[in-house]
């Protein structure tokens, strides 16, 4: 990769991160933004960002929808056509396998290819970290298939930054503070019938 492209593929991530933050907050899923790119006539054809159109959708998944219904097709394979090499860029590592059981982000991007064109390359700036699927086989996927990906590191933070937006972690979790239950709460919770088969923790009594 040379400094132009690096140059390119950062003015291009940053593009992706101003649509992320167009995202809605959600506990479930990465705000993430992307779009289809054209390294011959340096344009972009399409964006898309998480939950841009109707249910649980990715940005890579809106990107192509909104170029295909752009173009009047059903598929964005038909929207980019034969022959014609394009890249996309999307902030976050794209998905190779959804927990919905919808199609993954990496399925989609490889049907654009279906004629001989399309989507060539990848290019993202964060790593799936495994917050929702363990030990992505995102870029597995995609070099088995051919397909050249890029992964450009220099804005991981400030991308997984708004990426993480809307989810709890750690001590903001709605957690119960065993400090904060009632005497009344507490004679309840002693009086439910334990299982014999789980193991309970005693909370001792408050002094």
């Amino acid at each position: 990769m040379t400094l132009h492209e690096t140059q390119t593929y950062l003015q291009l991530l940053q593009e992706t991160l101003t649509l992320a933050r167009q995202a809605p907050l959600s506990p479930t899923n990465f705000r993430v933004g992307a779009l289809v790119y054209s390294p011959v006539s340096k344009n972009i054809y399409a964006t898309g960002f998480t939950g841009e159109q109707p249910g649980n959708t990715h940005a890579e998944e809106n990107c192509l929808a909104k170029l295909a219904e752009k173009h009047g097709v059903n598929n964005a394979a038909s929207a980019l056509g034969k022959d014609h090499y394009f890249t996309l860029i999307t902030s976050f590592e794209p998905c190779g396998k959804r927990l919905s059981g919808k199609k993954s982000c990496v399925e989609r991007i490889l049907e654009t290819r279906k004629n001989d064109g399309g989507i060539q390359k990848v290019v993202f700036g964060a790593k799936e970290p495994g917050t929702f699927v363990q030990d992505s086989q995102a870029c597995k996927m995609m070099t088995d298939a051919g397909l050249e990906w890029e992964f450009v590191s220099d804005m991981e933070n400030d991308i997984l930054s708004v990426a993480r937006e809307g989810h709890v972690e750690g001590p903001e979790k709605d957690v119960t503070n065993i400090d904060d239950i009632s005497p009344e709460e507490r004679a309840r919770q002693e009086a439910i019938p334990r299982n014999p088969k789980k193991r309970m923790m005693e909370v001792p009594p408050p002094p």
